[in-house]
């Protein structure tokens, strides 16, 4: 089974930014919240964001705006509909049939991308629509832990990843590669 995070891998940058911004455009009160992204994105592509770290200082935020503003509705679909264009050429050489998707990004937004480019399995982030709480946070160990208990027995052929913030997939998988821009290199 092929492997691959989502964002920076087969998707170019970081989708739920994009959300984020997209959502700005259509409620510019979420300005207040830029600093704190800001510096959450800074502490997750240098490896220091604990997952504990991301659920207690974010959580809330995410969880309370979530559910005051009812989910993401078909809000997705628009966005997909002007992001697709990010989808990165190289994931269609790289494509297989068994693909798995195991993502931060939240399961509402791959559920979108996914369906679009054909690919039949992802774990993400899952967030409860009506409380607006974290069933689970599909980040670092937790894609480990949710992979095992999704797929138990099976095993990851080909990993491909643009973070050490996989480091744990990277761990149980036979082979894997860094991906950076267009550029895949073996590392493992």
């Amino acid at each position: 089974m092929n492997v691959f995070d989502f964002d920076n891998t087969i998707y170019d940058g970081e989708s739920a930014i994009d959300f984020f911004l997209y959502y700005l455009k259509k409620d510019p009160a979420l300005i207040r919240y830029l600093p704190s992204v800001a510096v959450a994105m800074h502490k997750y592509r240098k490896g220091t964001l604990s997952i504990e770290q991301a659920l207690s200082q974010y959580g809330a935020v995410v969880g309370e705006y979530f559910v005051a503003h009812g989910g993401v509705g078909d809000e997705i679909e628009d966005f997909w509909d002007r992001h697709m264009k990010k989808i990165k050429p190289l994931y269609a050489e790289l494509r297989s049939e068994d693909d798995l998707v195991i993502s931060c990004s939240p399961e509402f937004s791959l559920d979108v991308v996914c369906k679009r480019l054909g690919i039949g399995r992802y774990i993400g982030t899952v967030v409860d629509e009506k409380t607006g709480e974290f069933v689970r946070l599909c980040f670092r160990e937790n894609k480990v832990k949710a992979f095992e208990e999704l797929y138990p027995g099976q095993t990851i052929d080909k990993f491909y990843t643009d973070s050490v913030n996989d480091t744990p997939l990277i761990e149980i998988s036979r082979e894997a590669f860094l991906v950076k821009g267009n550029k895949v290199t073996k590392i493992k």
